[in-house]
């Protein structure tokens, strides 16, 4: 990008690449080295991470953080305030292949990209990696170095490979405590949560 100046409020380190048909919202933050591809819409108050990658036609929603060399692959959806964590990895090919079965390299034409998409408030540690095209429920933690196989539950606490439910969090990302009954409460907020059916839902 040549011209921050026509982005409001927008910092963008020289070393960054940011494609001029990519929408930037407000207040947003591109450190070095990382590049956000042609088509891509970051919401307001965004924190992009040096050597992060944000693949053409992916949507962030506000105030979302991706942590250093994460990659964001199309056709990603993020919604607000979700944490990628640093090298996490989104995947966006179900059957992947350099070359087709005669041996030619493939392009954009050999294959149809799916995405991840992950709801408002979720976190994805460190080295986790989501496979397309899996949905990671509002407010979830996926554990650091987690391979995401499978849908993940609103708050659910996800860890291991493949990843598998171990507990839940709250919207505070602490591991809930239960009370009985299908209560579970955060230790850090007070706040009461009822399992039901594999699902959770705040009281």
């Amino acid at each position: 990008m040549t011209d921050t100046a026509s982005r409001a409020d927008v910092t963008v380190a020289p070393t960054a690449d940011v494609d001029e048909r990519a929408a930037i919202g407000a207040r947003t933050r591109v450190w070095h080295l990382a590049q956000i591809r042609e088509d891509a819409t970051v919401g307001s108050d965004c924190n992009i991470g040096r050597g992060a990658y944000v693949g053409p036609g992916v949507t962030l929603g506000d105030n979302c953080k991706l942590q250093n060399h994460a990659l964001v692959y199309e056709p990603a959806i993020l919604g607000d305030g979700v944490f990628i964590g640093p090298a996490a990895v989104l995947t966006n090919d179900e059957y992947p292949r350099a070359v087709t079965p005669e041996g030619r390299l493939k392009d954009g034409h050999d294959w149809t990209a799916v995405g991840v998409t992950i709801g408002d408030g979720a976190s994805i540690g460190a080295r986790a990696v989501c496979i397309a095209p899996v949905t990671v429920g509002r407010w979830a933690l996926v554990a650091a170095g987690a391979v995401v196989t499978k849908d993940v539950p609103d708050f659910a606490l996800v860890v291991g490979v493949p990843a598998r439910r171990i507990g839940w969090v709250g919207r505070a990302g602490h591991p809930l405590t239960p009370r009985g009954d299908g209560v579970w409460l955060c230790p850090s907020t007070g706040t009461e949560y009822l399992e039901k059916n594999d699902t959770l839902q705040e009281l």
